[in-house]
C-alpha cells in the first residue's frame, strides 16, 4: 500500500514538474504579443517599446538609440 502511494505521489510530483516546465516558456518577460518564437533560448526582440511586453511611457531618443543598438558592443552615437 505503502510503495502505491509513493508510486501515486512520484506521479503527481512529475506530472506537476512538466506543467510547470511548458508554462513558464509561454510567459516570456520582455516579448510583446506575437515576438519570438517558441523552443528557441537565444531569442533577441525587435528595437522600441512596441515591441515590448510592458508598456514604455516617456522613452527619449536616446533610450531609443541605446535599445535599437543592443546586444552590439557599440553605444549608440546619439549621446
Amino acid at each position: 500500500m505503502t510503495l502505491l502511494k509513493m508510486a501515486a505521489l512520484g506521479a503527481a510530483g512529475y506530472a506537476g514538474y512538466r506543467l510547470w516546465q511548458h508554462s513558464k516558456h509561454d510567459n516570456q518577460a520582455a516579448f510583446a504579443t506575437g515576438q519570438g518564437a517558441h523552443g528557441n533560448d537565444t531569442q533577441i526582440r525587435d528595437a522600441g517599446p512596441g515591441a515590448m511586453r510592458d508598456s514604455a511611457s516617456g522613452w527619449s531618443k536616446t533610450d531609443e538609440a541605446s535599445d535599437e543598438s543592443f546586444p552590439a558592443s557599440d553605444p549608440p552615437a546619439t549621446y
